[in-house]
């Protein structure tokens, strides 16, 4: 039986707890296109539906997300495998297996104080789309196909790529070298991230970089090319949290384990259609999608 000081002692001790979480604030970061906004959105609701202050960081290039996590400025976002692997963590083994790249991923980040939490079944891949009449056409189905033909009628093609993509260790010129594509910078157009799509319905250029899950390819109607030779790794979803945050706060895992749970790849491209197509609002979106799982009161 409690004493009337053990349960006072109790009640301070709940009370402190209630008041550490409650009162907990995490800044969630997330990259500049679509999906992340919708996955950054997905994860601050779930957060705040479970007592946490969130503060948002959106809008990031891929390597200001990542460094504003190394030096605590955000404490989790979402990021890709495929991008952790080559660009931050500087690997060049070619990974077919998107678990054991998951696995090497968190051994090798572990060292920096990076948890990687299980991945989401979507892998948002870069790859190179035509127009599709051009696939009409010409008939390639596949990268070498399209390289192929590409060294023979050299200035016969303009490819739109984003910024961040024409600089990155995998990215067009990377592509380009192991598939042994001889293309100079003028036949590249670099771009906002998101134009290409619109470039290339309006015809400035003939090859589009696109991304997996983007509905974009389906609204433009565009044929994406096989990466035949595997060059791009697997991009496959996880939420990339700070070691001291996550020993501090155990339960953002499990907060978040619905997003595991329950996204695809055919959600997500659903959820960025709505956004990019429809016009809803990212924050929107993510509610919505919540409410409907029953995870939002």
């Amino acid at each position: 039986m409690l004493t009337l000081k053990k349960l006072a002692v109790l009640m301070l001790v709940v009370a402190f707890s209630l008041t550490a979480l409650f009162g907990a604030t995490l800044t969630v970061g997330a990259k500049n296109f679509t999906e992340q906004y919708v996955l950054g959105n997905l994860a601050s609701l779930l957060l705040e539906e479970n007592g946490f202050n969130v503060v948002e960081r959106f809008g990031l290039s891929s390597l200001v997300a990542r460094q504003a996590l190394t030096t605590g400025q955000i404490d989790l976002y979402p990021d890709y495998t495929g991008t952790a692997w080559v660009t931050y963590l500087e690997q060049e083994e070619l990974i077919t297996d998107p678990d054991e790249l998951l696995e090497k991923v968190r051994e090798l980040d572990a060292k920096n104080g990076i948890v990687w939490l299980d991945r989401i079944n979507a892998n948002n891949t870069y790859a190179l789309a035509i127009r599709q009449e051009d696939y009409e056409k010409y008939g390639f189905e596949t990268l070498s196909d399209l390289v192929a033909y590409w060294n023979e009628h050299p200035n016969e093609f303009v490819v739109g790529v984003d910024y961040e993509f024409y600089e990155r260790p995998d990215g067009f010129f990377a592509f380009a070298d192991h598939y042994g594509l001889d293309i100079p910078d003028s036949q590249v157009s670099t771009m906002q991230d998101g134009l290409t799509y619109e470039a290339i319905a309006n015809n400035k250029i003939d090859i589009a970089m696109v991304f997996a899950t983007d509905p974009k390819i389906l609204r433009y109607n565009l044929h994406v090319l096989e990466d035949d030779r595997n060059f791009w790794p697997y991009y496959h979803i996880s939420f990339a949290v700070r070691k001291d945050v996550l020993d501090e706060y155990p339960e953002i895992e499990e907060i978040l384990r619905p997003l595991t749970l329950y996204l695809n790849q055919d959600i997500l491209i659903r959820l960025n259609y709505r956004v990019d197509v429809e016009g809803v609002e990212p924050e929107v979106v993510a509610r919505d999608y919540l409410e409907g799982l029953g995870l939002l009161d």
